[in-house]
């Protein structure tokens, strides 16, 4: 038999549960009915549900945004990404860096292939004398607009240094500049509007050497003015004039246009409107480089279909 407990060895247990009474069929049902109690919300309950509703409709928010924003980009770029773009990333970079090694050599290789040529440089830098050594029998003009770096001179390699002037343009007003150059025929790529003295193209280059106008040049290098500030002169009259220069001749003919400092945006943008994405055959670092077929009577620079630029 099992073991007999006393009464007094148990502990009292008070009861987890009380159970009310059940109630009489003579109760009224509205006193039945309030007995049942609803839980209560607290206002402490109440702030973290809250707080997730109002985070979950900021996240819906963000996301309709992003996804409208998405759907509406596209290769046009609007005046207020252009200002913004090139007045953020322009200040940063330096006005005219050396040439990296692999730079040098996209442009030594492309003097190499088609010396002996004409080379025409914008801007002037220590490297660039190397260049008459390999295009020992033909020639190279380079402008410099900076007097404390060089002077006019000749040397026995065939390379001649000019000291130019350039008209103030300044980068800042680079986007009206654009909007100038589509709607003037004055800006076409023909040889017309770069001969004319009295042309109404404000992005024509005045007063360089006359020889710069008379060659069919072979290589055009782009790496002057400086273009690193606000206020500086800017490469949108050198780089709008190797275009031109390079349309010189008859279909037949080509000309290799490099420009260098592209990973600013002015320069980027401006390769892509007057030298065209189409033309492009290489880029090392942050040299592009283009091919342009001879074209003296083009009334445009690039095919509508591969504009990158839309106002």
């Amino acid at each position: 038999m099992p073991p007999q407990l006393h009464q007094s060895s148990l502990p009292v247990l008070n009861p987890l549960l009380r159970f009310s009474p059940p109630s009489s069929p003579d109760t009224p049902k509205h006193q039945r009915e309030s007995k049942i109690t609803m839980p209560k919300f607290t206002v402490r309950k109440l702030i973290p549900l809250l707080i997730f509703v109002l985070s979950s409709l900021s996240v819906l928010r963000l996301l309709r945004i992003s996804l409208k924003s998405s759907s509406s980009a596209s290769s046009s770029l609007s005046s207020t990404t252009f200002r913004s773009s090139f007045s953020q990333q322009i200040s940063a970079n330096a006005s005219q860096s050396a040439l990296t090694e692999k730079e040098l050599k996209l442009l030594s290789d492309s003097i190499t292939s088609r010396s002996p040529c004409n080379v025409l440089v914008f801007g002037f830098a220590p490297q660039y004398l190397t260049l008459s050594s390999i295009n020992t029998r033909g020639i190279t003009v380079i402008l410099e607009d900076d007097n404390t770096k060089t002077k006019a001179e000749v040397n026995p390699n065939n390379t001649r240094i000019y000291s130019v002037k350039y008209h103030q343009m300044e980068v800042k007003n680079v986007y009206n500049l654009f909007r100038h150059a589509r709607a003037n025929p004055a800006c076409a790529p023909n040889m017309y509007s770069i001969h004319q003295g009295s042309s109404d193209c404000k992005l024509k280059l005045k007063d360089l050497p006359q020889e710069v106008y008379n060659t069919r040049w072979d290589v055009i290098v782009v790496d002057g003015p400086r273009g690193d500030d606000l206020e500086a002169p800017g490469r949108m009259g050198t780089i709008y004039t190797a275009a031109v220069l390079a349309r010189k001749g008859s279909s037949n003919s080509t000309t290799y246009v490099l420009v260098h400092d592209v990973q600013r945006t002015v320069e980027k943008w401006l390769s892509w409107e007057f030298l065209c994405q189409e033309n492009q055959v290489s880029a090392k670092g942050n040299f592009w480089k283009f091919r342009i077929k001879g074209r003296s009577n083009a009334s445009r620079f690039c095919s509508p279909e591969t504009a990158l630029i839309r106002y």
